[in-house]
Formats: C-alpha cells, structure tokens, sequence
C-alpha cells in the first residue's frame, strides 16, 4: 500500500493544533494586550452618575453604565515598566535568584553524579533515594518546606531554640525569605541535573581514562582533561535549561511566602499585577520582557554552547 506524501502530517496535526490553541493563540493576544489599555476596569461596566432636573425644579441624578473604552497605546506599557524602579528591584531578584538556584543545582547535581558513577555498593539504591525530591508533586514538596521554615513551630526555629540561637522569621525577613525559597528550590531541582549529567559521564569511553592512568595522569588531571571537555555540552544544554525553568520558577515562590515582595521574580510580580491587581496590559509587558530576556539570552548561550562543541 503506497503511503501519501501528506500522510506524516495527518500524524502530527493533532499535536499543531493543541501547540497553536495552548501555546500560540495566549502568546500572541498576550503581547496584543502590552499594547493597549486594558485591565480589569476596561471588562467591567462603570458607574456614572448624571444629574438632570425634575419638573419641580429639584436636582436628581440617574445611575448610567458605560464601558471603559480600551485604546492602542503602543510603547507606553513599556516605558512605564522601565522607567519603574520596582521593575528594576525584581528583576535584580529574579538575576539573584536563577543564578543561586543553577549554581547549586550544577554543583550538587555533578558532585554526586560522579559519586553514583562509581561502582559502589547499593548504587542503584542511592539514585533512587536521591530522586525523590524530584517525583513528589511541588506542592507537597512547597507545603513542607514552609511548615519547615514556619517562624512559630518549624522544624528550623526548633532546632535553633535548643541550640540557644534566636528563632528566625523565615518567610517575612527580607534576607531569609529569598534564603528559605532558594534552598527549597536547590532541594527540588538538584535531582533533575544529576541525572542528566550522570548520563553524560557514563557515555565517556572507559578507554580514555584507563588511556590516561597509564599516561600517569591522577584523578585531578582525568577530570580536568578528559571529564570536563566531553561532559560540556551536556552541562551547558542541562544548564541553559534549568536557567530558563528557574527565571520562571512561579509555584516554588508563591506556595512559599504567597504574598511577600521580598522574594518576587519577574514571574511572580506579573502574576500579581495580572490576577490581583487586574493590571491586564501592564502585567503582559512583564510577560514580553520576559519573553525577550529569555531569547536573547538562550541565543548567546546557544553560540557558547556550538563553540564549545566546535573546541572540544
């Protein structure tokens, strides 16, 4: 039976449909929101009060309903959250932020990688174990750490009554706030880098260090010359990924210290001006700056990464 040339598209075209229709269609209206107006005033009707005169000669005012009308803006939207010094202060948070998370996730994530790369007892085991945190649903795990950090009963301002230490305001403090987030964060997402680079190392050939021991090079050297060159483009991509899910890491955060300021990223703070503030076009123009924030930057780190390939 002779296949037809449209075929393979017939197989795909479900998977189109639900992108264009889940992806595409609130990415495009979103940046058309950026542009305009709207908020929560412009979907509601307002209330006008309209004095007339009564045939007595008594003033009276009748109750009028008319919609805000929503208008083209352009880059107003823009310049206001630019010009913001709140806007500015976030996105300082949201640097902070990405950079702590990644930077613990690759260390951690890589130290015990070549610790489970041995052949050690009980192997399989570790990994198992060491993968929880990243197969119990975020909820779970975002409930449990903030009756953790809870500054009235925690585990934490427990262990530090018995110790002597006064107890700490984890989720109100600005400085401890980031803290108790960040750390919750490394504990979720150290798992995911570990096995990704785990798969990294094991496919470097045995040959090249058995190669390299008899060439006298000690385990400092193997890991410098012939772990690090072949296991670089996996840590690059692995880590371009994580920096993107961190920068919008949105549940961690708002399940945490729900409504704290000190420890808004970009993510949170345009959620907040969305669903709490009904600031509809504003909160769109974080969107957008967030959108291209993460372009750029992915296409910078993608001409690092085919440099690498290219040197390596």
């Amino acid at each position: 039976m002779r296949v037809k040339w449209y075929t393979p598209y017939l197989f795909i075209l479900p998977s189109i449909i639900a992108m264009v229709i889940l992806i595409y269609v609130p990415l495009f209206i979103g940046i058309g929101y950026s542009f305009t107006n709207i908020s929560q005033k412009n979907s509601n009707k307002i209330e006008y009060k309209i004095p007339f005169r009564q045939t007595d000669g008594n003033i009276s005012y009748k109750i009028e309903e008319k919609p805000v009308e929503i208008k083209f803006v352009g880059l107003d939207n823009y310049k206001e959250t630019l010009t913001t010094p709140t806007f500015w202060q976030v996105l300082l948070q949201t640097l902070i932020w990405t950079f702590a998370n990644v930077s613990f996730h690759f260390l951690i994530g890589l130290g015990l990688a070549l610790l489970i790369n041995k052949p050690i007892k009980g192997r399989n085991f570790y990994r198992l174990m060491l993968l929880i945190p990243w197969a119990v649903p975020t909820y779970i795990s975002a409930f449990s750490w903030r009756w953790l950090f809870n500054a009235d009963y925690g585990f934490f301002n427990e262990v530090l009554k018995i110790v002597g230490v006064a107890p700490i305001s984890w989720l109100s403090d600005p400085f401890w706030s980031m803290t108790a987030v960040v750390v919750t964060n490394i504990w979720l997402g150290f798992p995911f880098m570990m096995v990704t680079l785990l798969g990294g190392l094991q496919n470097i050939p045995g040959e090249l260090y058995e190669a390299a021991t008899v060439d006298g090079a000690n385990r400092w050297q193997q890991f410098r010359n012939v772990t690090v060159p072949l296991l670089m483009p996996v840590a690059l991509t692995t880590t371009l990924l994580g920096a993107i899910w961190t920068f919008n890491m949105f549940n961690i955060i708002y399940l945490i210290t729900q409504d704290n300021p000190h420890t808004d990223i970009l993510a949170t703070f345009s959620f907040k001006a969305f669903f709490v503030r009904g600031e509809y076009a504003q909160a769109s123009s974080y969107a957008v700056i967030i959108l291209l924030i993460l372009s750029f930057f992915s296409v910078f780190y993608l001409r690092i990464l085919k440099k690498s390939e290219e040197v390596y």
